[in-house]
């Protein structure tokens, strides 16, 4: 019995050790977005941009889909850039595919299209 317990421990002991699968891919979006917040230039504002086109495109996290708030960050970024009617597809996309975030995206889209 004893020599059970022992192995039934060491078992669970070793599949405790397993990683998990992240629910999102967020590759090397915290660098890159750190370094635009200290340093706002449009080289690092392009790197940023490419930067959600490929987390919005390719994600390999348990879920599948875009991380929240993520299409409402690119959007409001590429409207900031000039490219109104893509950044407001983005940021009604982070509704409706958040729908808890309709009251705060609805703001910003109001106040962006005063």
């Amino acid at each position: 019995m004893k020599h059970f317990l022992l192995a039934a421990f060491a078992i669970a002991s070793i599949c405790s050790c397993t990683t998990t699968t992240q629910l999102y891919s967020w590759y090397d979006y915290e660098n890159i977005t750190y370094q635009y917040s200290k340093r706002r230039t449009e080289e690092l504002q392009g790197k940023v941009l490419a930067q959600y086109k490929k987390l919005t495109e390719k994600q390999n996290g348990a879920r599948g889909v875009v991380p929240p708030g993520l299409y409402a960050e690119y959007g409001y970024l590429l409207y900031m850039t000039g490219k109104q009617d893509e950044g407001l597809r983005f940021m009604k996309e982070e509704i409706r595919l958040y729908p808890e975030s309709e009251v705060y995206i609805s703001r910003i889209i109001k106040q962006l299209e005063k």
